[in-house]
């Protein structure tokens, strides 16, 4: 029996099919590697971070280059892995400080409407917007209308992933 069954699953080119093939190739080069000599918590956590990694940067990665997202996931796995963390680390506290500001700037303005205007509800949306901001790989950045349509593909893509991950998990429990 196959783990994939509907015939959407058979289509190279879906979104499924993508990141099925890049994490199954990336669980075998996982399973490939040095085994687990015991069941320490440290050694299954290592375990747990290189699936994760594996299924983050295996969809990001059959999205391609199209969505906000996706590029965002890449360069944060990128410079957390790259030889040159410290240069990445600069240039992200480089960000994350125009970030900061570009918010304050943005939260003084919202304090001067609020006085002004609805006030209540607003701020309210205002702040639901920010939470989503940084639930969203590189939502921080982005307007709200890009942000709402970053996050609807990146809930699809999060259910294909689970998804996907069910299927194998039942095949190899069979």
């Amino acid at each position: 029996m196959s783990p994939m069954n509907n015939p959407q699953d058979l289509n190279p080119s879906s979104l499924k099919s993508r990141f099925t093939t890049r994490f199954l190739r990336a669980l075998t080069k996982i399973n490939g590697q040095k085994p687990i000599s015991s069941s320490s918590p440290r050694e299954m956590f290592q375990r747990y971070r290189r699936i994760k990694v594996a299924a983050d940067k295996s969809m990001a990665w059959s999205v391609r280059s199209r969505r906000t997202w996706s590029r965002a996931m890449l360069w944060k796995l990128r410079s957390r892995y790259s030889c040159r963390q410290a240069s990445s680390s600069r240039r992200s506290s480089v960000r994350t400080s125009t970030i900061i500001k570009s918010r304050q700037a943005k939260t003084s303005h919202e304090k001067e409407n609020k006085n002004t205007t609805t006030g209540q509800d607003e701020v309210g949306f205002v702040v639901q917007a920010d939470k989503l901001r940084k639930l969203v790989p590189g939502g921080e950045a982005m307007d709200l209308c890009n942000l709402l349509g970053e996050t609807a593909h990146y809930i699809k893509c999060l259910t294909t992933q689970v998804q996907v991950m069910r299927k194998i998990a039942h095949f190899y429990s069979l």
